[in-house]
């Protein structure tokens, strides 16, 4: 594994970073413990030090499944990047969307940032992961309702008390981590980025860039889109968000499929999966300083971390970017 600093921090991220939405369950149609917990120890014993989570995954079940993975394991040897800003146990703030959770409950999402409600969120996170601190503290969305501000403060507090070591944030464009960075010394933005989803490049990677921020970028693999594995026909699971977003329906399967198939030379030359292809070029891009890749089960955790025992030339890199620049995908 290769580990890269977190914005101008003395922490260190795995390039590869454990994603653990898929491992909660909620949204992916459903989960299995075990083998979540087995993923990540496996991914641990890789070097792949670094895990993201939050409550929202799971509604509390994904920070558990973290927390007991990691049980007994140096605490100063991985890495705890979690979340707040997301109740669904508190209807406030910006309603998000109504869902079900893992037991088939309808459950409303609200996007909250209050004090309070963070104060109380760290405190849930901290026993739910088992640990006394945590190292990247990130809100989820942008509240509208609550001055930016307002949770910024609520976070230094929470830094002061040794609760956190690092604040970041997710989902915010150029503009928000701007004023967020008034209030408190930001370190990182986490925002979706993948070959099909590049709309980061015109703003928001300059301003990191000049500005010496860090950029986490989650669903490189486009949940699972990108590994080569989905092909027209195929059938996702009861609950599975995936069914209804449109990079899934057949003709962008289709469409996928084939780009997919004129990259494939590059992979199969280095002997690697088109998957860990696709997280070698993400981890190339200007700005990229690690790339979140989420795994069910010690196979794809495996593959997922030995992408970075290969690397890409420069030429390697400029080739599947102009295949990448022919792939248009249908609305």
């Amino acid at each position: 594994m290769k580990y890269r600093k977190l914005g101008n921090t003395d922490l260190q991220l795995s390039e590869v970073t454990f994603g653990a939405w898929a491992a909660g369950g909620w949204m992916w149609g459903g989960t299995e413990r075990k083998d979540a917990i087995n993923a990540i120890r496996t991914a641990y014993s890789l070097g792949v030090t670094s895990i993201d989570t939050a409550p929202i995954y799971g509604q509390g079940t994904s920070e558990e499944i973290v927390g007991e993975a990691m049980k007994g394991v140096s605490r100063h040897s991985f890495q705890i990047l979690t979340k707040y800003g997301m109740r669904w146990d508190l209807k406030k703030g910006d309603f998000a969307f109504s869902s079900k959770n893992n037991s088939g409950k309808a459950i409303d999402i609200y996007k909250y940032a209050g004090r309070e409600s963070i104060i109380k969120e760290c405190e849930d996170s901290l026993k739910r992961l088992g640990t006394d601190y945590i190292d990247l503290y990130q809100i989820h969305w942008p509240d509208t309702t609550t001055p930016i501000e307002e949770s910024m403060e609520a976070v230094t507090r929470l830094i002061e008390q040794g609760k956190v070591r690092h604040a970041g944030v997710c989902n915010y464009d150029a503009r928000q981590l701007e004023e967020a960075a008034k209030y408190i010394p930001l370190v990182s933005d986490q925002v979706p980025y993948s070959m099909v989803k590049r709309d980061i490049e015109t703003a928001l990677i300059p301003y990191c860039i000049e500005n010496k921020k860090s950029i986490l970028a989650y669903s490189p693999l486009e949940r699972g889109l990108l590994t080569g594995k989905m092909l027209p026909g195929y059938k996702f699971s009861e609950g599975d968000h995936r069914r209804q977003v449109r990079f899934f329906k057949d003709e962008n399967l289709k469409r996928t499929s084939e780009f997919l198939n004129r990259i494939k030379p590059v992979a199969d030359e280095k002997h690697i999966t088109l998957g860990q292809l696709v997280i070698l070029w993400t981890l190339a891009q200007p700005g990229i300083t690690i790339a979140l890749v989420g795994a069910r089960n010690a196979e794809q955790a495996i593959e997922n971390a030995k992408a970075i025992n290969s690397s890409l030339t420069e030429e390697e890199v400029k080739l599947i970017s102009e295949h990448l620049a022919a792939l248009e995908l249908a609305p």
